[in-house]
C-alpha cells in the first residue's frame, strides 16, 4: 500500500520513489502508464520514450490515483459514519443518526449488525474492497434497524428505498455462494441483530 505521506512528499518536496515501487520501462508501450500490485510491491509501467522528468511526473500521478482509489474502497470508520449519515438523510428521512459505524473483523457469518438501543452499526471487514453501492446497501440495511428492529414487511419497505437494494442483495448472495457459506449464515436477514430486551 502506498502511504499518503509519500504522495505528499512526491508532490510537495520533489520525487522519491518509495522502496516498494518498481518502475518498468517498455519499448512496446507507446501512450499509456499503468500500475498493478505484486504482493507488497507496486509495479508502474511506463513508455521507454519518456524523459526522466516525465517518468517521475507519471509515477507520482499514478501512485496518487492508486492511493485515492484505495482510500475510497477502504473508508475509515469516520468516513463510514459520514456515509451512513448521508444515506440516512437521502433514503430514511425519519432515521436517527447512528452513534457510530465501524469495521469489525469478528463477523464471519454476517455482513453487518446493529444495536438499536445505542445506535451502533458494525460492518464486516469482508465488505472492504467491495463496490461502494454494496457497502451502502449494508449500511442502509443496518440503518433501517434503527427504526425497525426485525425483518418484517415494514423493515423491507425501508430498505427498498435504496435504489440498488435488490442488485446488492444479489451480489452478496453470489459472494456467499462462491464462498460456500450456508444461505442462512450469509444472509442479511438474520434475526439475531443485537436488540436489548
Amino acid at each position: 500500500m502506498i502511504h499518503p505521506l509519500w504522495i505528499e512528499q512526491i508532490f510537495g518536496y520533489g520525487f522519491n520513489v518509495p522502496p516498494n515501487v518498481e518502475v518498468r520501462r517498455s519499448a512496446r508501450r507507446r501512450r499509456t502508464v499503468s500500475a498493478y500490485r505484486d504482493g507488497d510491491k507496486t509495479v508502474v509501467m511506463v513508455p521507454s520514450r519518456l524523459s526522466k522528468a516525465e517518468e517521475e511526473q507519471w509515477v507520482a500521478t499514478i501512485l496518487a490515483r492508486l492511493a485515492e482509489r484505495e482510500r475510497r474502497r477502504r473508508p475509515s470508520d469516520e468516513a463510514l459514519l459520514e456515509r451512513a449519515r448521508d444515506l440516512s438523510r437521502r433514503y430514511l428521512a425519519d432515521c436517527p443518526d447512528p452513534a457510530s459505524v465501524r469495521w469489525v473483523a469478528n463477523q464471519r457469518t454476517r455482513w453487518g449488525s446493529c444495536t438499536p438501543d445505542d445506535g451502533t452499526i458494525r460492518l464486516s471487514t469482508r465488505l472492504r474492497g467491495m463496490p461502494g453501492w454494496v457497502v451502502d446497501y449494508v449500511i442502509v440495511h443496518e440503518l433501517a434497524h434503527l427504526l425497525v428492529p426485525g425483518h418484517g414487511p415494514e423493515f423491507w419497505k425501508l430498505v427498498a428505498r435504496y435504489p440498488k437494494s435488490e442488485r446488492a442483495r444479489g451480489y452478496l448472495e453470489g459472494i456467499a455462494a462462491a464462498a460456500h457459506l450456508p444461505a442462512e449464515d450469509a444472509d442479511l436477514d438474520e434475526a439475531d441483530h443485537e436488540v436489548a430486551g
